[in-house]
C-alpha cells in the first residue's frame, strides 16, 4: 500500500461542530420575546376595532393574543427555514447525499405535543371569549344559548341595569332603526346611549343583508323574517357608520348609515324627540305594530310611511332614494 492510500488522520486543529439546538433555540427565544413584547404594548393598543364597545374591546384583545401566540410559531419556522439554508447547504462542489435519517422520536413526541397543547389553548380561550363578552348571541339566532347579563324590561331608564332594545331593520338599501321602548318610533340613524348594555333585534324586509357596526364590534345577519340577536355596551362617546356587509343588489356599497354614543341623558331627550315628532306627523300610528319580523306583505305600506321619516325618500317601490333605479 502506498502513502497516498492511507487514509488521512483528522485534522487535530478542526473545530467541533457547533451546536445547533443552542444556537436555534437561543435565537428563537430572543425573537420571540421581543416579538411579543412589541406585538403586546407597542401594537396592540392601535389594533382594530377598538375599545368603542365591550364587545369591539374584546375583540381587540382577542386579535393581540392570538398575534402573540402566532409569533413564536411563525419565527421558530422562518428561523429554522433560514438557518438550515445557511448553514447547512451544500457546499460547492458536494454531490453527496445527506445521511439518511429515519424518525427521531424526541421530535416527533416534541411536535405533537406542542400543537396538540397549541389547538386545545385555543379551543378554551375562544370558548371563554365566546360566553363571557356577549355570549352566543352575536348575531346568530332568536335564541343565544348564552344571553348578556341585565335584566330585559319595557322601560329603560339612564343609567340603570336595564337593556335597551333596539331593532336593525335592513332594506334595499338603507338601514332603519325603531326603538320599542320608546313608543316603537323608527330612526334613519342608530344613536345609542354609553354605557348601557343594548340588544340589537336584526332583520330585513326584503333580500339578505346585513349589520355591520365596525367600531362596535357588531355584525350580524339580517334575513327576512328572521329575528338575529347580537349584544353590546358602548363606551366612548363620538360617532360610527354602519355598513352593509352582504351583497344585496346594484346599490350595496352605498347602503351606509351613522350613529352617534351619546351620554344617556341627551340619548333621551333625543329618543323622546324623535318619538314626539313621529306621533306628531301620524307616523307612529302608521306604522305596523312593533314586530320582531314583520310579514312582507305589509313592505308597501311600511314603505309608503317611513318617507316620512327624514333620510328616505319616495322611490321604487318606496324604499330606494328617488335617483335609483328599480331593483333589476
Amino acid at each position: 500500500m502506498s502513502a497516498s492510500d492511507t487514509p488521512a488522520a483528522p485534522l487535530a486543529n478542526a473545530s467541533p461542530e457547533p451546536r445547533h439546538g443552542l444556537r436555534l433555540l437561543a435565537g428563537w427565544l430572543t425573537l420571540s420575546v421581543a416579538a411579543c413584547l412589541a406585538i403586546w404594548f407597542a401594537w396592540y393598543p392601535h389594533l382594530p376595532p377598538g375599545v368603542t364597545s365591550d364587545s369591539s374591546t374584546h375583540q381587540q384583545f382577542d386579535i393581540a393574543v392570538l398575534a402573540v401566540i402566532a409569533a413564536p410559531v411563525v419565527i421558530g419556522v422562518l428561523l429554522y427555514f433560514g438557518y438550515a439554508i445557511v448553514v447547512w447547504r451544500a457546499r460547492p462542489g458536494d454531490e453527496g447525499d445527506g445521511p439518511a435519517i429515519y424518525g427521531n422520536t424526541k421530535v416527533q413526541a416534541t411536535w405533537i405535543i406542542g400543537t396538540t397543547m397549541i389547538v386545545l389553548g385555543l379551543f378554551v380561550f375562544g370558548t371563554v371569549e365566546l360566553v363571557g363578552p356577549a355570549g352566543a348571541g352575536a348575531g346568530e339566532g332568536p335564541a343565544p344559548i348564552w344571553k348578556l347579563s341585565g335584566t330585559q324590561t319595557t322601560a329603560w331608564t339612564p343609567g340603570g341595569n336595564d337593556i335597551l332594545q333596539v331593532q336593525v331593520i335592513g332594506q334595499q338599501w338603507a338601514f332603519t332603526y325603531r326603538y320599542p321602548q320608546f313608543g316603537g318610533m323608527e330612526s334613519t340613524v342608530l344613536d345609542l346611549p354609553a354605557n348601557t348594555p343594548i340588544e340589537f333585534h336584526v332583520t330585513s324586509l326584503d333580500v339578505i343583508h346585513s349589520f355591520w357596526a365596525y367600531l362596535l364590534g357588531v355584525k350580524a345577519d339580517a334575513n327576512p323574517q328572521v329575528d338575529n340577536v347580537a349584544y353590546t355596551t358602548v363606551k366612548t362617546l363620538g360617532g360610527f357608520t354602519v355598513h352593509c356587509s352582504e351583497l344585496c343588489g346594484i346599490w350595496h356599497g352605498a347602503m351606509t348609515t351613522s350613529g352617534t354614543i351619546l351620554i344617556p341623558g341627551a340619548f333621551r331627550t333625543w329618543a323622546t324627540g324623535v318619538q314626539a315628532k313621529e306621533q306628531s306627523e301620524g307616523v307612529l300610528a302608521a306604522l305596523p305594530p312593533y314586530a320582531l319580523t314583520y310579514d312582507p306583505t305589509v313592505i308597501p305600506q311600511l314603505g309608503q310611511n317611513i318617507v316620512k321619516i327624514d333620510g328616505i325618500t319616495g322611490g321604487a317601490g318606496y324604499y330606494y332614494g328617488s335617483g335609483n333605479p328599480v331593483t333589476p
